[in-house]
């Protein structure tokens, strides 16, 4: 039989990498299925299930064909059967790639629906949040002018406040000079009432002595007449 020494070792390996093949298919087919993007992230995962299904294709076909050239017809049919239940779970794994595949670009979509509803509210929100600064920065200019005002007004009252306070000073220097003058006037009166108040005790002092003088004169007068033999 050709299963003899030179065709077990072959039929067994085959066996082996067709079960290696599937073990690899299935992992990468759950792989895809929680993918989570981007779509070449998924691309890649596919060629490499793609390759996975050529190269158990490759050990079925090789499988089958070892099959064929049994001799026994028991173990043809045997090896048949086996080659059947392998193509059987190949397509079990074709269709659970090709849900994998589904469910992943759904996700995938689902994704990029929310990485876009979520760019347009950053979008609102950035939009929101300029328009929140370009309120704010119209009530600062607001505030500003309102305080530009009152600083002109303050300035402006100032000026008015130090014009008062010079046109004060210059009416405290004209009534400081009024008073100088007065002072000097006021000086002079008293220097002048001082000569009269003076002149006028000489006046006196000449009337007492000059009545003095009138009444001594009456009275010698008087003498000589009613008493001249004194």
């Amino acid at each position: 039989p050709k299963m003899a020494a030179g065709g077990a070792v072959p039929l067994r390996v085959c066996n082996q990498e067709i079960v290696r093949f599937d073990l690899e298919i299935k992992a990468a087919v759950q792989d895809i299925r929680d993918c989570p993007g981007p779509l070449s992230a998924l691309t890649e995962l596919n060629a490499a299930v793609k390759e996975k299904f050529q190269q158990l294709r490759s050990r079925l076909q090789e499988l089958e064909q070892m099959a064929k050239e049994q001799d026994k017809e028991s173990e043809k049919q045997a090896l048949l059967m086996e080659v059947e239940n392998h193509k059987k779970q190949m397509l079990s794994n074709q269709a659970a790639w090709r849900k994998a595949n589904l469910a992943c670009k759904i996700a995938i979509d689902n994704s990029e629906k929310d990485q876009l509803l979520q760019g347009r509210d950053t979008l609102r929100q950035r939009k929101t949040t300029k328009e929140s600064l370009a309120e704010s920065a119209s009530n600062i200019t607001e505030s500003l002018m309102g305080i530009s005002r009152m600083m002109s007004q303050q300035v402006q009252q100032s000026e008015e406040t130090v014009q008062t306070l010079a046109n004060s000073s210059r009416t405290i220097l004209e009534a400081n000079e009024e008073f100088k003058s007065m002072s000097g006037t006021i000086q002079l009166g008293r220097k002048l009432i001082t000569k009269y108040n003076r002149r006028e005790l000489t006046d006196k002092l000449l009337i007492f002595l000059a009545l003095a003088l009138f009444l001594a004169t009456v009275l010698y007068i008087l003498k000589k007449r009613l008493f001249p033999f004194l």
